[in-house]
């Protein structure tokens, strides 16, 4: 059986594996704060369908509150251990949507069907909800283990232990951009994705976390840093990774992995 994967543009990707359907970091706004969505329409509202939704970290671009309220009562959210003591508004929109939040830490694993598991993985990210607190939750990756084993990497780094931590996986989808024209540090862009790529070696890969939300004005100013990191992601991964089937699908595109 194959992992069918559709990237909503830019963390946000629906992963269906052994009849679960898996959201990742939902984020359907057309703007928030100084970001507006350059690229891809808003995403439709079955979009928002899923059994179960992987959330990251508590970044705004990847727990997004009222992108969670748009889901389905009674869907289950798997979370970084303290999140709910971190934001309030998580455990209200959990009463108020009717919404199983599960909390996790690096190495935890839980059960979804007879045949689908998902592991949180360590990421190398700074996780906190900016500006407030201090950081009481960390950031996670995501391991959904089903007919296959798929790798969502949410915002990290590249750290030494990655392919020994995450495991053996047939696919990874990996950060390679940002929403801005520079990444600080615990992220991955393009060649440094493509390393992890090459630690990792899955049989293939989708690249996230791109080209989608841009400060209003610089997708004009600087375009190659928001529209190249996907193809330039490819063709790092051809040089570094090449036994490893790279798909680089469009914004609202399904692609089919063995």
């Amino acid at each position: 059986m194959a992992v069918e994967i559709t990237w909503w543009g830019h963390a946000t990707c629906t992963v269906e594996d052994s009849g679960v359907r898996l959201l990742t970091d939902p984020l359907f706004a057309g703007r928030f704060a100084h970001l507006r969505r350059r690229r891809g329409a808003v995403p439709p509202p079955e979009a928002a369908e899923a059994d179960v939704v992987l959330v990251s970290h508590l970044h705004a671009d990847h727990l997004h509150l009222p992108s969670l309220a748009r889901l389905t009562p009674g869907t289950r959210l798997l979370v970084p251990r303290g999140a709910r003591r971190a934001m309030p508004g998580l455990a209200r929109l959990a009463g108020v949507g009717g919404l199983t939040v599960t909390e996790v830490a690096p190495g935890e694993e839980v059960t979804l069907s007879e045949g689908v598991r998902v592991r949180a993985v360590s990421a190398r990210h700074d996780g906190r909800r900016l500006p407030f607190g201090p950081h009481l939750a960390p950031a996670l990756g995501y391991v959904v283990q089903g007919s296959a084993r798929t790798y969502f990497a949410g915002d990290t780094g590249l750290f030494d232990t990655m392919a020994e931590e995450v495991g053996p996986v047939d696919v990874a989808l990996l950060p390679v951009g940002g929403w801005g024209p520079f990444l600080g540090p615990g992220h991955l862009d393009a060649g440094r994705a493509a390393q992890a790529l090459a630690a990792l070696a899955p049989a293939a890969a989708v690249p996230v976390h791109y080209g989608t939300y841009w400060p209003v004005g610089l997708d004009a100013v600087r375009p190659h840093e928001f529209h190249a990191p996907g193809e330039e992601f490819a063709r790092f991964a051809r040089q570094l990774a090449p036994k490893v089937a790279v798909r680089v699908p469009d914004h609202g595109e399904r692609v089919r992995l063995p």
